[in-house]
């Protein structure tokens, strides 16, 4: 990945259209993007590059998109956006409790696509940087446990964080019950004050 590249992408789509469109627009913004029509290129593209983001179809000529975000997580803690045509609640939830971090139904609009993609990559490049910085932090939260994290130490509430990381309140409640179990400060009264003073010693 050249210097000017903002992160790497993974598209897997069947339609070739709609593989080609986001694919230009996100190469616009100097994203490397990798592309597959099936589970088995998707496979093949992981081999290339680990991706940073994960946009994802459902149903696929060779596999359930579904399915096979539960085979990545084994590797890969990239967020993943499902975009796909199943449009009901219950695909929705299902999209979502099988690890994807945002869900978007077709027909969309490719502004609102763009910037959740460049929000994720956002997202992942602040992640990174931290991690550079602080090894012990680190070792301790996972990608998604540290973004929470330093939201929570700026101030942010359990609903503007949600919006930030595409999670529901519930689920960020959950994560920073975690992360202050981690850092051993789970019985302390204002955690969110002795957690920014562990996130920016």
């Amino acid at each position: 990945m050249s210097k000017m590249e903002k992160g790497v992408v993974l598209l897997v789509e069947d339609n070739p259209q709609i593989l080609d469109i986001n694919r230009r627009i996100l190469e616009k913004d100097n994203v490397m993007v990798l592309t597959a029509k099936t589970l088995e290129e998707a496979r093949e593209r992981i081999k290339i590059a680990m991706p940073d983001v994960v946009v994802l179809d459902i149903m696929l000529p060779d596999g359930n998109g579904l399915e096979f975000l539960s085979e990545l997580r084994e590797t890969c803690n990239a967020p993943a956006l499902f975009l796909t045509a199943k449009a009901d609640r219950s695909d929705v939830l299902a999209g979502l409790m099988a690890g994807g971090n945002d869900y978007i139904t077709k027909p969309y609009d490719i502004d609102e696509f763009r910037a959740r993609v460049l929000g994720f990559l956002q997202l992942v490049d602040s992640v990174k940087i931290r991690k550079r910085s602080d090894v012990s932090i680190s070792s301790l939260l996972s990608d998604n446990e540290l973004s929470v994290a330093l939201y929570a130490a700026e101030g942010m509430s359990n609903k503007d964080i949600a919006n930030r990381v595409f999670l529901s309140e519930s689920r960020v409640k959950t994560c920073l019950s975690g992360i202050y179990r981690k850092l051993g400060i789970a019985e302390m009264k204002d955690k969110r004050s002795r957690l920014a003073e562990i996130l920016n010693a």
